[in-house]
């Protein structure tokens, strides 16, 4: 039997949390050298159960340690966090910079697991199938399905469980939507395997034009929409009502057919004005002379414009250092969230690099300023900045870190300059050249802060410009 030093009843003695790798107090003062199989006298519970963590057969003080001290027993974790020591032997769970490891698999393993048993396979505190949060392991932080419009569409696969299509702990390159979305296989090739390209409702409904190979989530949203038949937020007005034959002829040999003979002469028909800003940029993108479709779904998107496959990666595609540059640690989120055009002007500009506007600072400040607003596009649950040209989730402006700059002093400490410094001798000239850049990367970084060449935030950085420091 344990050996308690107080006459409290075993019975008082509760399960030591694991959430925290901090030494918790033990209800009951143990003796020195307690025996790991003692544990077991109160706490017999974990041991029991449809699915049982394996750990839990090695005993108690592979995870756990009895720390006695004069009356006071403290119990802790063998590792400093709850998820170090789970990587301890589920290594291949580890998350890499650059891959797309699901967030809360990343950095708290028992939001999910229940560390000794569960009714659940793999420990799950709770299934993965269900319409709401009490019963769905997955809508407690997700709400997909869960809020259809009665005109709206909902994916009935959801009540089959996510585990359908998804696969948690599944890791790999950013970039690619097998990975990003954890899906158990690429599109379309997962959709496929419920939703037959032969069946013959389903070659009514895409009007007798092949769609077994397409990129089915361009059309479709795969857990719910606000309209029928899971169509995406976006609609180009051809597709929406069903004009197919404006840009289609019916498919031979089950191929598609244009109407004209490239897909640029059919797009310029309606939409004449972006192929004059083409032409007549003073500074000319080369990505944007060759057919639309290369970027743009000709059908529908997630987002407006319908940017393929999203409005990052239809740019990356191309853009290979800054695609590279996506497998660092932290990344600029309106470059890889929003999209490039929220900076650059994808069809050309007068900008150096397509920038929306002319001075670096004016680009960041556009979002980061005390001062900065969005105009609201209330019926797409949208905002804008730029003056209306680029689009951004609703409320995104004012989530963003913003920096007390008055009169271009005031940042990253109270009067440090931020803006070029003229010359006192000839404030016609430039003494030093200061902008975001000097300090920032624009895209990504491997570190916090984002700073130039992926330094570290700590002096040494600053005595790169402030000599003096290093003194």
């Amino acid at each position: 039997m344990v050996k308690f030093r107080s006459p409290i009843s075993a019975l008082a003695v509760v399960t030591v949390l694991i959430g925290s790798a901090f030494a918790g107090k033990h209800p009951v003062p143990l003796e020195k050298g307690v025996k790991e199989t003692q544990c077991l006298e109160c706490h017999e519970e974990k041991t029991k159960g449809a699915h049982v963590h394996t750990a839990v057969t090695m005993g108690c003080f592979s995870c756990h340690e009895v720390r006695v001290n004069k009356d006071v027993t403290r119990i802790k974790l063998v590792k400093n966090t709850n998820t170090t020591l789970c990587l301890s032997c589920h290594d291949n769970k580890q998350a890499v910079d650059g891959q797309t490891m699901h967030k809360p698999a990343a950095r708290e393993c028992i939001k999910c697991h229940d560390p000794h048993m569960s009714a659940n396979t793999n420990q799950l505190i709770k299934p993965t199938s269900g319409s709401s949060k009490e019963d769905n392991l997955c809508l407690t932080c997700h709400t997909e399905g869960t809020n259809v419009p009665k005109e709206g569409s909902r994916h009935a696969a959801l009540d089959m469980g996510c585990e359908t299509c998804h696969v948690t702990h599944k890791n790999g390159p950013r970039g690619q939507q097998e990975f990003d979305y954890h899906l158990k296989s690429a599109v379309p090739k997962l959709c496929v395997e419920c939703h037959d390209p032969a069946d013959a409702n389903l070659q009514k409904a895409h009007q007798n034009q092949p769609f077994g190979t397409a990129n089915c989530t361009q059309c479709h949203n795969p857990h719910q929409s606000n309209s029928p038949k899971l169509m995406q937020a976006f609609t180009h007005n051809p597709f929406e009502n069903k004009m197919c034959d404006t840009c289609h002829q019916p498919a031979k040999d089950g191929k598609v057919v244009l109407t004209q003979t490239d897909v640029r002469s059919i797009c310029i028909t309606c939409h004449g004005e972006q192929a004059e800003k083409i032409e007549k940029a003073k500074v000319q993108h080369p990505g944007a002379q060759g057919d639309c479709t290369a970027c743009h779904n000709p059908h529908a998107g997630k987002t407006p414009g319908f940017l393929q496959p999203d409005p990052v990666k239809a740019c990356l595609a191309c853009h290979s250092t800054q695609a590279e540059d996506m497998k660092k640690a932290h990344l600029h989120q309106p470059a890889y969230e929003m999209g490039c055009a929220t900076c650059h002007t994808p069809h050309g500009g007068d900008n150096e690099h397509l920038l929306r506007v002319n001075r670096i600072n004016s680009l960041c400040l556009e979002c980061h300023s005390p001062d900065a607003k969005a105009q609201k596009l209330e019926s797409e649950h949208l905002e804008t900045i730029f003056n209306g040209t680029a689009k951004l989730p609703s409320g995104y402006v004012n989530s963003v870190i913003k920096l007390p700059i008055k009169y271009g002093r005031g940042h990253p400490i109270e009067n440090h300059p931020i803006q070029d410094q003229m010359d006192p001798s000839d404030v016609t000239k430039v003494k030093a050249q200061i902008n975001c850049l000097s300090c920032h990367e624009s895209h990504a970084a491997t570190q916090a802060g984002m700073l130039v060449k992926d330094q570290v935030n700590n002096m040494q950085f600053c005595a790169s410009c402030h000599k003096d420091l290093g003194h």
